[in-house]
């Protein structure tokens, strides 16, 4: 009898320890899911530490991007850079790291890049973004004048961006933006963007006189949808999208030309005095995706007017690239895998009908992770001409890989 008294009540005790045990291990892990989705996540932008309430957010990443190249990495320039030419090269060729978010409103935005292996910082912006309509921006950014410059190194569909980045590009610019999407519905669809800028450049702290440069960019999403700013059609878009964009430039400055270095300028233009160089130009662009193919091209025009020397210039330049996920329509190719193809033309000088540099390459891409962990292989054949020089050529293989974090 007495088990039986002392046992019930023992039995009662147990129970309710191994239910508040069991209560206790839920709370906790229920804390921790919590406390896992609001203080700390991984997103495809990274590392993401955010507030309770969502005002507060910061997104960390970072990029690594291994490259092998022969004979050599860099584009031909001149005639001369297509001798004494048989190298093998590996490096690092990026290593960025990357903070954005948003502070005090989910509206409020800012974003930083820093390139390590070469200790330069790249972008530092802040975006007001509250209405689609109308967006401001202000700090040091690639500048949207094309599409093929504004697409991150890592999104890109070959190895590098292609002969005509270093003859067109604005690159990045201090200054401030207003931007946005005006959404009528159906074709009546449309994206602007109007910035003043320095236009000296990345780094540069101050103009060299009283000019600014002047960007301005008008897209048309005629089927009622953007292209975002990311080569291919990774997602298998089941509706097609497609624009057509015009964006213009002007600026007088020591410089003909822009890279992620600053100012600098093109094989002819060794001026270096303020205000020297007045530069004028305009592209016309495309782009469409649909079911895993995807095309864009640039149509390039620009004026160069020393004001010293009074010479004028004109550049021009076109460029197409396609890519295509295959295995949309071939039951052998392995869903991972992208081909893609890019065609470029530049005429350092319009006047000169026989002075044509050429680029064809050809690429696949495997892609692990989509375009944060790829593999890139690509062959390029590079033809320039002149009606005072031989055609000269070289054939280029590259491999590239990128990993994002």
């Amino acid at each position: 009898m007495k088990n039986r008294v002392y046992s019930q009540p023992l039995a009662l005790l147990i129970l309710l320890l191994i239910g508040l045990q069991a209560s206790i291990a839920q709370e906790l892990d229920t804390a921790k899911a919590e406390k896992k989705e609001t203080f700390l996540n991984h997103t495809g932008k990274g590392f993401v530490l955010k507030s309770e309430d969502g005002n507060y957010e910061m997104q960390i990443a970072a990029r690594l991007q291994l490259r092998f190249a022969v004979p050599d990495d860099q584009d031909p320039v001149t005639f001369a850079d297509f001798r004494n030419q048989d190298q093998r090269v590996f490096k690092i060729n990026r290593a960025r790291l990357k903070v954005g978010g948003h502070a005090h409103k989910p509206w409020v935005k800012y974003y930083f890049e820093y390139e390590l292996s070469r200790s330069l910082l790249l972008d530092y912006r802040v975006m007001i973004e509250k209405w689609p309509w109308l967006n401001f921006k202000a700090g040091q950014w690639k500048v949207e004048f094309t599409r093929e410059r504004f697409i991150s190194s890592g999104n890109q569909q070959l190895v590098d961006r292609s002969l005509l980045n270093r003859k067109f590009t604005v690159d990045r610019q201090q200054g401030v933006e207003v931007y946005g999407n005006l959404d009528g519905g159906g074709v009546a669809n449309f994206n602007y963007w109007a910035a003043v800028l320095t236009g000296m450049g990345r780094g540069a702290t101050q103009n060299d006189d009283s000019n600014m440069m002047y960007f301005g960019r008008f897209q048309w999403n005629f089927l009622g949808r953007e292209v975002p700013f990311s080569g291919g059609d990774l997602n298998i878009s089941p509706k097609p999208a497609a624009i057509i964009a015009i964006a213009g430039v002007t600026n007088t400055s020591p410089y003909t030309r822009f890279s992620t270095s600053g100012g600098g300028n093109l094989s002819g233009f060794e001026g270096t005095n303020d205000g020297q160089y007045t530069v004028k130009q305009y592209q016309i662009e495309t782009a469409f995706m649909y079911k895993g193919f995807s095309w864009s091209s640039e149509f390039h025009r620009k004026n160069i007017y020393d004001n010293f020397d009074e010479i004028e210039t004109d550049l021009g330049g076109f460029y197409a690239t396609a890519g295509y996920l295959a295995h949309q329509s071939f039951e052998f190719w392995p869903e991972p895998l992208e081909i893609a193809m890019r065609y470029a033309v530049v005429s350092p000088d319009l006047d000169i009908d026989s002075n044509k540099q050429r680029e064809l390459a050809l690429a696949f891409n495997w892609f692990f992770a989509g375009h944060k962990n790829k593999l890139t292989t690509e062959l390029t054949r590079f033809t320039f001409e002149d009606k005072e020089l031989p055609q000269d050529n070289e054939l280029r293989f590259r491999l590239q890989l990128d990993i994002s974090f």
